[in-house]
């Protein structure tokens, strides 16, 4: 596949796949929207908000391996239809949790839609990197994510002018309710929630009937041979390891900062409303589109890693000022730090698929289930912030981006040291 004349057939199938960053981006950060929904509406602690993204990210745990071998059993098609099919149904299910309005219900929604965001994630994540020149593999997948930050933006404005927006009331009158009175009232806001996920489920099941008549690379069979072994077979590239325990961190940094900037905004910003805080969070992610452009531009004159090392310093500075300064400063340090976290997540994965050759799927699905990171290390986030303040809970992320500094450089180290060999595909 190097873009010859035959593979124009699959233009389709490509312009489909950049669009599946954009779904999955958007159902990403409609998360961070439900964790202040939700808050309000069943009276939770900041921990217990972070079940949002721990049920979000185990379903990508719990899924991504077998997402793999049904991509290398049966192709690409097969898995992206299948994740489509799954997203759409548990978007789809918010309208029996909004009716029964259970937290849990929800958060079982929530799960299905990341079973299905697996197998998207699993599948065109490597797909993008086959497509073309190896040597170029990390700059492609980061043209490709591009449409990820504006899905990110979508997601924001739905939740905002859909979903937050629906829960602004007369705060004084609210306040003069009754304990019981207010709880109830809050709990009944919960179908501010229901429509826009029916339409997104709606949308994506309209994705799953394309993907399913529309051509896609061939299955090749030969990818089959020996699969019990293959998976094994990861273990021994020691870079991809890294990469996955740096994608932990990673994803858990970003995942954590996301999921608390309307939180840290409200305490940092004393009066300042959910509705108005969302505005820091879609700041973000406008930066955060920004810098994937830009950085994916000037990954033509700076080595990708050097370029993740760079950028992996600078977010940590930033996170340490959320951290340690806070007040209106801290919140704009917070805001900044997505401008550097843009490339970070597909050059950590670019760079831990190199020389992967027919290990390709397999190892994706290795730095997929590091995205478990987001649950765990949110989890760990609202943890610290119950206890010691929404503040110093932003000390993690700090720290994990340290850890993705160690990634650049140790990457960038090997490759210097190694003659440019032709990934096998």
């Amino acid at each position: 596949m190097r873009g010859t004349t035959a593979d124009r057939k699959y233009v389709p199938a490509i312009v489909l796949t950049v669009a599946l960053f954009f779904l999955w981006g958007m159902a990403n950060n409609l998360n961070d929207i439900l964790i202040a929904q939700f808050k309000k509406a069943f009276t939770l602690t900041d921990f217990q908000t972070s079940f949002v993204q721990q049920a979000f990210y185990m379903g990508y745990f719990l899924l991504a391996v077998p997402a793999a071998l049904v991509t290398r059993a049966k192709g690409y098609k097969t898995a992206i239809v299948t994740g489509l099919v799954l997203y759409a149904a548990g978007a789809l299910l918010f309208y029996p949790a909004a009716h029964y309005g259970e937290y849990l219900y929800f958060l079982a929604a929530l799960f299905v839609i990341a079973c299905g965001l697996a197998f998207l994630e699993t599948s065109a994540n490597p797909l993008m990197t086959e497509l073309g020149d190896p040597t170029t593999a990390a700059k492609r997948l980061n043209w490709a994510q591009a449409a990820n930050p504006v899905g990110t933006v979508a997601g924001v404005l739905i939740g905002k002018y859909f979903i937050l927006s629906a829960i602004v009331h007369d705060e004084s009158a609210v306040a003069a309710m009754s304990p019981a009175a207010r709880e109830a009232f809050y709990r009944s806001e919960v179908v501010a929630v229901q429509t826009p996920y029916l339409v997104i489920g709606l949308v994506v099941l309209l994705f799953a009937v394309a993907a399913a008549v529309i051509r896609f690379p061939e299955h090749r069979a030969e990818e089959t041979v020996g699969a019990p072994s293959r998976f094994v077979d990861v273990f021994r590239h020691p870079r991809l390891i890294f990469a996955t325990v740096t994608q932990f961190f990673y994803v858990g940094a970003q995942v954590g900062m996301w999921s608390y900037t309307i939180r840290y905004a409200q305490a940092n910003v004393p009066g300042m409303a959910e509705h108005d805080a969302a505005d820091y969070l879609f700041a973000s992610l406008v930066l955060f589109g920004i810098g994937r452009f830009a950085g994916t531009a000037l990954m033509g004159k700076i080595a990708p890693p050097r370029l993740l090392a760079i950028f992996a310093m600078v977010s940590a500075v930033l996170a340490a000022v959320a951290g340690l300064v806070g007040g209106q400063v801290g919140l704009y340090a917070l805001v900044l730090a997505s401008l550097f976290m843009s490339i970070q997540f597909p050059t950590i994965f670019a760079l831990g698929m190199d020389g992967l050759g027919p290990l390709r799927r397999a190892g994706a699905s290795l730095i997929i289930m590091a995205i478990i990171g987001g649950a765990v290390l949110t989890g760990l986030m609202g943890h610290i912030s119950d206890f010691a303040g929404i503040d110093t809970a932003m000390l993690v992320p700090a720290v994990c981006f340290l850890v993705v500094l160690a990634f650049a450089v140790k990457a960038g180290r090997t490759l210097s040291g190694e003659k440019l060999q032709p990934t096998i595909h």
